[in-house]
């Protein structure tokens, strides 16, 4: 997987707003939130999309998952939606799996 903004925030080369941390995610809000609150949950190891996922990734992706569940509580959420694109067909602009998270206003379906 080549570099992405991502990794480079992983790697503490460019700045981010990190909100949680452990040894196989971390999670910050995003610059251009789409809700009240949002923010992306990424695996640090590199998947570049969810479909490049094996099975040997299924605990890291659940993992992922409990994290935007914990974070969420944290931010004192209740209701509130994930969002993974697959692909540049889906709206996925960075090539490094990321799990949205938005909350805090209601949400229509289908979505956009």
């Amino acid at each position: 997987m080549s570099d992405t903004i991502f990794s480079r925030i992983i790697d503490r080369e460019i700045p981010a707003d990190i909100i949680y941390e452990d040894e196989q995610a971390l999670a910050f809000r995003d610059i251009s939130p789409q809700a009240p609150v949002h923010f992306l949950v990424i695996p640090k190891k590199p998947i570049a999309k969810l479909s490049d996922a094996t099975p040997e990734d299924q605990a890291l992706l659940g993992h992922l998952l409990l994290v935007a569940r914990e974070v969420a509580a944290q931010e004192g959420l209740e209701d509130f939606r994930l969002n993974v694109n697959n692909g540049a067909g889906a709206s996925q602009t960075v090539f490094h799996l990321h799990v949205h998270v938005l909350g805090g206003r209601s949400f229509s379906w289908p979505p956009g």
